[in-house]
């Protein structure tokens, strides 16, 4: 099941959490409101956190290195040896 944080990119999904932050803030919502938004809000955190660490993990592998900041090598994937076969 898609949500709409997961089509969304992380730009987007910082502004809407930026303005359901705005609306909390304006204090204006009522309490049933506030949950929501709080929840909506929390949804879209944790999208962006995941866009976050998913970049990192990317960044990290095209630099290779590992956690204690050393270079890393990765084996090369085998090559099927017969052409014919994909």
């Amino acid at each position: 099941m898609t949500t709409p944080t997961d089509e969304a990119s992380f730009e987007e999904t910082i502004k809407k959490l930026g303005e359901i932050v705005r609306r909390l803030e304006e204090g204006e919502l009522t309490l049933e409101q506030s949950l929501t938004a709080f929840e909506q809000g929390v949804t879209l955190l944790r999208a962006a956190q995941g866009r976050l660490d998913a970049a990192q993990a990317r960044v990290d592998e095209l630099l290779g290195v590992d956690e204690q900041g050393r270079a890393t090598t990765k084996p090369m994937p085998e090559r099927d040896s017969d052409p014919g076969r994909r």
